[in-house]
């Protein structure tokens, strides 16, 4: 059974681990403890005693953005990206959040898919924005902007 609780500092290398795994060019072990306190806000996915996925969230005024979202690969199409945006949006209402906004690899399909199942529609392109590896990318590939709002001001 999937339990959820948000981690501190001490959780550092279980974040570490699942984010390296996940992405081509993961955060540094200095930004994801920078994304721990503050205007942050998190939320880890357990299995038991082992970290499977994790979400970091922003508070910018009434508009929350969902910074880092990760399960680790061994867990994912089991739903736990599913149930952590779940908890995102929830966390967002719960706080008043009016908007709340991500951005995603336009070549992370699955991520879009569920982003647009959970409600979140594109509103722009931030061209060349994340780091690329592939050699058709130039070194670049650009980023969806997508937004949802919770309330009218």
């Amino acid at each position: 059974m999937i339990t959820f609780k948000a981690v501190t500092e001490s959780s550092i290398d279980a974040l570490m681990s699942i984010e390296s795994a996940c992405h081509s060019h993961p955060w540094t072990v200095k930004t994801m403890q920078s994304c721990l306190a503050g205007r942050y806000f998190n939320l880890a996915a357990f299995d038991d005693e082992r970290m499977v996925g994790f979400y970091i969230g922003e508070k910018a005024g009434p508009d929350f953005t969902l910074m880092d979202i990760c399960v680790a690969p061994d867990c994912q199409g089991q739903g736990i990206a599913k149930q952590l945006l779940a908890e995102f949006i929830a966390y967002s209402k719960q706080h008043n959040a009016e908007n709340l906004f991500l951005e995603v690899r336009e070549t992370n399909v699955r991520a879009i898919k569920l982003y647009e199942l959970a409600g979140f529609s594109e509103m722009s392109v931030r061209k060349n924005y994340y780091p690329s590896d592939d050699p058709n990318k130039n070194g670049f590939e650009d980023a969806i902007l997508m937004g949802m709002t919770l309330l009218f001001a």
